[in-house]
């Protein structure tokens, strides 16, 4: 029988044929998928003809057809959808394909082919994408090592292999954590928690088998959990739960995983002639060099971390009001600054959920798309991988631009988080072909779906990476979309969140979900007036993890990543009752893979362009104004990795911004 993941798919828009696929097929399309991949590089670099930019970079572009179908399917249901034989597939998987890039990447023969264009390439006659390219094709080839040889060769080819075992195990250890921990709790337990609360605990249990209502460890749960429940006993039971994801001993710890990653990053980038894996790292984003990200992240640090000390002693008070003789703990600061928030700002997030129903906040991201750049989304009726997903086609003028598929839920088979990515990206060469874009996201099931205010952020931040995606207007699918430096990568999906705080939107899209009336004034207000409460905490938490990201890879791989962790946060004077956003052991941005390390200061990074091109429109015409928007897909949403991350924003902008923007926007600007 034909394998369906090396079949064309004769399926509306050529979108996978999950129906029909099973995980037997996995293993043997990408055997196949492979070896054709490496005759098809074999063939380029053997070829007997001079290297030209047809025949050696478009080769290379054109190249690994159905190793991409595979792959796209496969890291997309592994990622959403897991199971143990998915699970094992993945263990297996890593190695090989670590093995065949870095085969493809030490090929001396492609790589002389690939040399001799960028030596000669001022004679090529090349266009501006041509030549961009060509640039990052050498550049990646340069840095991933195509220029050693003999041990140093093989020792690379050998850490990439090990990092990409290590990277798999990391992900499974956290999944696992997260999948088997659960607290019951008994009908007294819930009693201050609200309904939307109970609800998601109800469903959570059902999910779980067990007899009755628990608190997991899905971040849709456990944080409105730690909010609400006036059960300190229990906060500090799920919180220290949360807080030893990957820590708590046995077959799942990942401290030690951690520890030899950064040993063989730093060894990855001594044998590169790098000082550092950080300064390895931020060679090719905007930042650049580890000092210019240290400076702003403290720029920021100092007016955060004194934001917070002032909200620790207000609400160490309001504990002590309550009666509670103690300090003020990581489990407390929630509760009491839900509290906190219900008071000053009379906004209660319990009454304040119903407006937010799931269906409303798409409708949202949907109409102000539309909007800003004409796109039109109708539901597609189609196989997907899981019945919680759905599909929409978008047009635009009546023609074809990209298919999005939503995957909202949390389930225990989704690793924890939101994120986006394409199944396809677009291009041009050596075909055209239109994106197909997936979000998923971890939000509580429910009969409507409500959202917290921060779920429908999230929502809308996801849907701006797609936007990058589905937007793309480049020839080659190696700089299309999000293909572009991690630390702008986040400025399309950071810029949209701030249409969900315009208050025309809110008013139109958020109705309740009982009575359908619309959100009142004064609560519209209350939310945009709150939407900097809190915001030391919120900094603090993700400045701290940034720095500390940023430690372990400017300098010698520490041997106990722990012990390091703590040196960092007693020397920027970390305040007790707040942690990092994410601990070493649960940090997957920095060790599930190579993507966000020395980089997770990169949403920081885009957050200053972010506060500065909303300026743009508010300058502007506001928040709509199509002379700005059309500008913003011009120079940003439609390039991709075309140009220079700097030379786009300027494009867009006409300058680069500066941080007053983000601390102003943050609420944390000196009086």
């Amino acid at each position: 029988m034909t394998n369906p993941l090396l079949q064309d798919w004769a399926t509306p828009f050529q979108i996978a044929p999950f129906d029909a696929i099973s995980d037997g097929d996995f293993a043997p399309a990408l055997d196949t998928a492979l070896a054709e991949h490496r005759s098809e590089i074999e063939a380029i670099a053997s070829a007997a003809e001079p290297p030209s930019f047809a025949n050696t970079i478009e080769a290379l572009e054109a190249a690994g057809t159905d190793l991409d179908k595979v792959l796209s399917v496969f890291f997309t249901v592994a990622g959403a959808d897991s199971n143990p034989m998915r699970e094992d597939l993945q263990r297996q998987f890593s190695p090989k394909l670590a093995a065949h890039f870095s085969e493809i990447s030490s090929n001396k023969a492609l790589f002389s082919r690939v040399n001799a264009l960028w030596e000669t390439r001022k004679t090529l006659g090349l266009g501006p994408e041509q030549d961009r390219v060509l640039m990052l094709t050498h550049r990646g080839f340069m840095r991933a090592g195509a220029a050693l040889t003999g041990t140093e060769d093989a020792r690379m080819k050998e850490i990439k292999a090990r990092l990409a075992v290590l990277g798999t195990e990391f992900t499974q250890n956290l999944l696992a954590d997260e999948r088997a921990w659960f607290m019951p709790l008994a009908e007294a337990d819930l009693e201050g928690l609200p309904e939307f609360v109970v609800d998601t605990a109800r469903a959570a249990g059902t999910e779980k088998d067990a007899d009755g209502p628990v608190v997991t460890l899905s971040r849709s749960l456990i944080v409105p959990f730690l909010q609400f429940s006036p059960r300190r006993d229990l906060r500090k039971t799920a919180f220290e739960a949360w807080a030893a994801r990957g820590a708590n001993g046995g077959q799942t710890d990942n401290r030690a995983i951690a520890a030899e990653i950064l040993s063989l990053r730093e060894e990855r980038a001594k044998l590169l002639g790098y000082a550092s894996f950080a300064d390895f790292k931020l060679e090719t984003e905007m930042a650049k060099t580890p000092a210019a990200v240290r400076d702003l992240l403290m720029s920021v640090w100092e007016p955060a971390r004194a934001q917070a000390d002032a909200d620790a002693a207000r609400l160490a008070e309001m504990m002590r009001e309550d009666g509670v003789n103690d300090e003020l703990a990581p489990w407390d600061w929630r509760y009491y600054a839900e509290k906190r928030r219900a008071a000053e700002h009379d906004l209660d997030e319990a009454e304040l959920k119903p407006y937010f129903q799931l269906d409303r906040m798409i409708a949202a991201s949907f109409a102000c798309a539309e909007r800003l750049f004409g796109l039109q989304f109708k539901p597609l009726d189609i196989p997907l991988y899981h019945p919680d997903c759905r599909a929409w086609e978008v047009t635009r003028n009546g023609e074809h631009v990209a298919v999005f598929i939503g995957d909202y839920f949390a389930r225990g088979s989704k690793r924890s988080g939101a994120w986006c990515s394409a199944m396809r990206a677009q291009a041009k060469f050596p075909k055209p072909q239109a994106p197909i874009v997936i979000n998923v996201c971890n939000f509580a099931k429910g009969e409507p779906a409500l959202l917290s205010y921060d779920d429908a952020r999230t929502l809308f931040h996801e849907f701006g990476h797609a936007l990058h995606q589905m937007l793309s207007n480049v020839t080659y699918e190696s700089i299309s979309g999000t293909s572009v430096a991690r630390d702008f990568v986040e400025l399309p999906s950071q810029l949209y969140e701030h249409w969900l705080d315009v208050p025309e939107v809110l008013s139109e899209f958020a109705v309740h979900a009982e009575t359908g009336a619309p959100i009142p004034s004064d609560m519209l207000q209350k939310v945009l007036d709150a939407s900097t409460f809190d915001m030391g905490f919120q900094t603090v938490e993700y400045v701290a993890s940034a720095l500390v990201d940023l430690a372990f890879h400017e300098g010698p791989a520490p041997a106990d990543p722990m012990e390091k962790q703590r040196a960092v946060l007693d020397g920027i004077g970390m305040p007790p009752a707040i942690t990092m956003r994410h601990a070493t052991p649960h940090f997957a941005h920095v060790f599930a893979g190579d993507g966000y390390s020395s980089g997770y200061y990169s949403y920081m990074w885009s957050e200053v362009m972010d506060a500065d091109a909303f300026a743009a429109f508010e300058e502007a015409g506001g928040a709509f104004d199509p002379e700005r928007a059309s500008a913003l897909e011009r120079h940003i949403l439609s390039t991709g990795g075309s140009s220079d991350a700097a030379e786009l924003y300027i494009a867009f902008r006409g300058r680069l911004p500066g941080v007053d923007a983000l601390l102003k926007g943050r609420g944390l600007a000196a009086e």
